[in-house]
Order: C-alpha cells, then structure tokens, then sequence
C-alpha cells in the first residue's frame, strides 16, 4: 500500500475523502510547498463506543426554575450600571 501525498490545499479540499482511505488503513503526508509537514496514520485501537445512554440518568436533582434569571434587575444593575 503505497502512502497517499496531498499538498495543504488539497488536504483541506479533500479531508473527508482522504480521512476515509486513513481509516480503511491508509497513510496520508502532508506537505507543504512540497515539503513534507505531517503525516496522518490510523490509529491502532479499534475499541467500540462504550457509551451507555440514560446511564446518568437520576444522579443530578433541578431545584427552581432554570430559565429565571438569578439576579433581579436593580441587583444586576449595580454589577453592570450601564446595563438599565
């Protein structure tokens, strides 16, 4: 498998493209004004997504109202005078 070449305008132009062939095992090197600059490899782990949605869920208690500003007007306007 020979390693891919892209200049700096072509990396960007074509990212998703190229970081697909890099996660079917591909290397790409970067370069700029034809000097190499990066390289971008796979990474090794192929370690599934763990995430356990809902797992949270009844840890955090909502007291009060949460759109109710903390402050009232006259207090925020002595923090922030110029705010009345």
């Amino acid at each position: 498998m020979a390693m891919k070449i892209a200049n700096i305008a072509e990396f960007k132009n074509h990212l998703s493209e190229l970081l697909a062939e890099v996660e079917k095992g591909e290397e790409v090197e970067v370069r700029k004004r034809n000097i190499p600059i990066a390289r971008v490899i796979p990474v090794n782990s192929k370690r599934s997504n763990r995430t356990v949605l809902g797992r949270g869920r009844g840890s955090a208690k909502t007291r009060g109202d949460l759109t109710r500003p903390l402050l009232s007007a006259r207090d925020w306007g002595s923090i922030w005078p110029g705010s009345r």
